[in-house]
């Protein structure tokens, strides 16, 4: 992230054990990590904010397209007369109606063969 060889990490810390001392150091690498914790959250808090934001106007997007398209589609097919709406409410010749009753096959069970055990032996003792 920051480009940080091995080498510069290496200065960075032997000044720090110059500076801070053997004693202090474990306290301020606490101190250090706490930070950039928190640092991490609230990057992580400003990262998930943004993507809502980004999503939302995506979908409100979509939507607008979805209004735009379904405009079209009333545009280029407008409501039917009453007589068609009557014509295509009556039942189809076909289809079975819903008060008739329905005739179901039912499945062919096939009965597997019956499994005999293994004969055992005699486990009597001599």
């Amino acid at each position: 992230m920051f480009g940080v060889d091995s080498s510069e990490f290496l200065l960075i810390a032997v000044v720090a054990l110059v500076v801070i001392g053997p004693k202090d150091l474990p306290k301020a690498m606490r101190v250090v990590g706490y930070w950039v914790g928190k640092a991490r959250g609230v990057s992580r808090s400003f990262r998930q904010g943004f993507d809502n934001m980004v999503r939302e106007a995506e979908l409100e997007e979509m939507e607008k397209r979805w209004a735009a398209e379904n405009a079209r589609i009333m545009a280029e097919h407008p409501a039917s007369s009453d007589a068609e709406a009557v014509a295509a409410a009556e039942p189809v010749a076909d289809q079975p109606q819903p008060d008739a009753p329905v005739m179901v096959e039912k499945p062919v069970v096939v009965a597997a063969p019956e499994h005999k055990p293994a004969p055992q032996p005699d486990s009597t003792p001599s």
